[in-house]
């Protein structure tokens, strides 16, 4: 089984990830997309995080009518803060007959040389790109790479950072999340 691993914080997920995961599952040779619910990125501030576990039953609320779309609590108890690297040597040892393949937005394509062991992951992993809109350079040493495929995904700019921003100016942003999300969010009156 080819498995896509869709890292973010996902606070909260909205219906921009959804999209890029769905088409990447119905148009790549990935059978099914965990997204991975991380609990702390070496590049964010924690404080403005939800709990782990909010921002997990968010994520299993938005993919639970999607059969190829699973929500992933992997680096829950790995230690922190959470490289790549590390959940994926972990996740190799745990499910050895699935290959695993990162997806990522174009955007940390351009920063992907700063990760702890990218060539690691280069050399045992598959790479789906997907395009966003953003200033910077991709480094030529990945250009025509044999493990990075670009894929023709929709665009979408949407960000976590945004919806929280506009729900806490008391802004309408239920058409940007999936139903059941938006439901959880209004009831727990999260990011007011």
């Amino acid at each position: 089984m080819n498995i896509g691993l869709y890292f973010g914080s996902f606070n909260p997920i909205h219906i921009g990830h959804l999209v890029i995961a769905n088409h990447l599952v119905e148009h790549s040779d990935l059978d099914q997309i965990w997204f991975v619910v991380t609990p702390h990125n070496p590049f964010k501030k924690k404080s403005s995080l939800l709990d782990n576990y909010q921002r997990l039953e968010m994520v299993y609320r938005a993919t639970k009518d999607y059969s190829k779309l699973k929500p992933s609590d992997i680096e829950f108890n790995l230690p922190q803060p959470n490289y790549t690297i590390n959940t994926l040597t972990y996740l190799q040892e745990k499910y050895p007959d699935y290959k695993f393949s990162l997806i990522m937005g174009e955007d940390n394509l351009k920063s992907f040389h700063k990760w702890k062991n990218y060539e690691l992951i280069l050399q045992n992993h598959h790479i789906y790109i997907y395009p966003r809109i953003s200033k910077g350079q991709i480094e030529t040493q990945f250009d025509n790479h044999k493990k990075i495929h670009h894929v023709e995904a929709p665009i979408m700019e949407l960000s976590s950072t945004f919806i929280r921003k506009a729900i806490k100016a008391g802004k309408n942003i239920q058409p940007m999340l999936p139903q059941h999300v938006w439901e959880y969010l209004d009831e727990m009156n999260f990011y007011k």
